[in-house]
């Protein structure tokens, strides 16, 4: 429905004066919002799940959720925001940011997920493609592309929940990231609404300072309602594979030499890791290794001489229903032959693409079912220089996190040379191997403010900890209060940032959940 400024003013003016703030002003009544809106006195369930996220640690409740049909909804929105005097516009995907960084405190909040449009797919050159909204769920992407037409994007996250929009915004990486980089590595071309209400299609040949920008951006120059992504014939199989290791320089060393195979050799498709608990503790220890009902981990088989934990190697390799089970067999072992994880302490298992990709899916389903997945995600991401990697495992999983964090605690190699540095990304400064370091912390159902606020102080004791040994570290996926530390996040890139944010959004209308910048008046 056609929802009319007038209308909204009058609601936002009254909430503003309750709260005892200058209410914002637009007397220009003839603006419309092309878009259905929920107003916070009409769905205040609503307006309430706008207000919070994933993570749980922080609300903030928007004066109204959006939902555009089109871009054209989003523009009015922008354009509706830019007319007041401290409105600001956050669009929220499918929720599952850990800070806030989706909400926008007494403004507007789009919902992404009412822009979904089918995905397509497109032939240009030698190459296939698919285009996707901003809004859509890669489980849908996943689903549509390979199911309807046997093509996949060729980079993902682990969990596919995420909006396309979402993802873009910040990175997306997973196991496929050392061989074809983050899913921002696969994009060809984008449709963006920037924070001055302008609809702009972008590409790194076409408008690219936009397109560079968007990409890792935080939500900071525009939204993505609608991306080009590069795609390639999708297997039917994989073979999924777990490897258990004693100390992390034999991890470390196994870990980097599949990531830097040359281009043309034999090449799992996949390379991720984490460290576990070396106990038979079954959320953090030896149980979280095995990928079948029937496996059994054997701590016989555990050299005496392994530490407080241990480290796991998790690779997959993809084949078609004509490959035999010999010759992928041969490939496998090929690829393994030279490997020092622990031989007793192997497991592996077949399964479809679509259900290895959907590996996470399976987890959420379970959370959900006993009280985990609503409960608080205090998450950790950051990226680790090669150099400073050995020590963080001495310091941090051996010591601080030696009895786990009561869910994953992923760590594995990227290739510098896979990302473009063009985008907004912050990397660490060093070699061409970095590492990931994801603590993905799950907590009980119905958690104390006390065990919340614990593993928040241990986040903290963690980046602490990497400021005072000197790592070259950035975090992923960053959270900070002030501007001085946004500064040092950036770098020498800071300046670049803010020149993108004035020439794409000079008042400040978007993202304000980042609280990278503070809303500006009328230009």
């Amino acid at each position: 429905m056609i929802a009319y400024i007038e209308r909204f003013v009058h609601d936002a003016a009254a909430a503003a004066a309750a709260e005892s703030r200058p209410p914002d002003y637009i007397s220009d009544s003839s603006t419309a919002i092309d878009s259905s809106y929920i107003n916070a006195d009409e769905d205040d369930a609503s307006v309430s799940a706008a207000g919070k996220d994933f993570g749980g640690l922080r609300t903030a409740f928007p004066a109204a959720v959006i939902l555009p049909s089109s871009a054209a909804g989003i523009v009015s929105t922008i354009l509706l925001a830019s007319k007041s005097t401290s409105l600001t516009v956050a669009a929220r995907g499918n929720g599952h940011s850990i800070n806030g960084q989706s909400m926008s405190d007494g403004g507007l909040v789009i919902d992404m997920r009412s822009l979904y449009h089918t995905p397509s797919l497109l032939s240009l050159g030698n190459s296939y493609f698919v285009d996707v909204s901003g809004g859509a769920l890669w489980e849908e992407v996943l689903d549509k592309c390979v199911s309807e037409h046997g093509y996949a994007p060729r980079s993902w996250t682990d969990y596919l929940g995420l909006t396309v929009g979402g993802t873009l915004s910040n990175a997306g990486v997973s196991g496929q990231a050392f061989r074809f980089g983050p899913q921002t590595a696969n994009v060809a071309e984008m449709e963006v609404v920037t924070g001055k209400g302008e609809t702009v299609i972008c590409s790194e040949t076409e408008n690219s300072e936009l397109f560079f920008g968007v990409l890792c951006g935080l939500g900071q120059f525009g939204v993505i309602t609608r991306a080009r992504i590069l795609v390639d014939n999708a297997p039917d199989m994989v073979r999924w594979i777990r490897l258990v290791y004693a100390t992390f320089d034999e991890f470390t060393r196994d870990a980097e030499f599949l990531v830097t195979r040359p281009e043309n050799s034999p090449s799992f498709d996949y390379v991720e890791g984490y460290v576990f608990v070396n106990s038979d503790d079954p959320v953090n220890g030896w149980p979280s290794v095995l990928l079948d009902a029937n496996q059994r981990l054997d701590p016989r088989h555990i050299p005496p001489t392994a530490g407080s934990v241990l480290y796991c190697l998790e690779v997959a390799l993809h084949y078609r229903h004509r490959d035999s089970h010999s010759a992928i067999g041969e490939v496998v072992e090929g690829l393994l032959g030279g490997l020092s994880y622990l031989p007793e302490l192997r497991f592996e298992v077949d399964l479809s693409y679509k259900d290895f990709l959907l590996r996470v899916k399976k987890v959420e389903e379970e959370a959900k079912a006993n009280g985990i997945w609503d409960a608080p995600h205090p998450w950790l991401n950051i990226f680790v220089s090669k150099a400073d990697i050995a020590d963080f495992d001495r310091t941090v999983f051996k010591q601080m996190l030696k009895d786990g964090i009561g869910g994953p605690m992923l760590v594995y190699p990227l290739l510098r040379s896979k990302w473009d540095e063009r985008t907004s990304v912050v990397l660490p400064e060093g070699d061409e191997i970095f590492y990931i370091v994801a603590l993905l912390r799950f907590c009980p159902p119905c958690p104390s403010s006390s065990t919340v606020e614990v593993m928040v102080a241990q986040n903290q004791e963690i980046l602490l900890h990497c400021k005072r040994r000197g790592y070259s570290f950035k975090q992923y996926l960053p959270h900070y209060e002030s501007e001085e530390d946004w500064k040092q996040h950036f770098g020498d890139k800071w300046m670049r940032f803010v020149e993108r944010k004035q020439r794409f959004d000079p008042m400040a209308i978007l993202a304000p959940g980042q609280k990278i910048f503070c809303r500006t008046q009328q230009l």
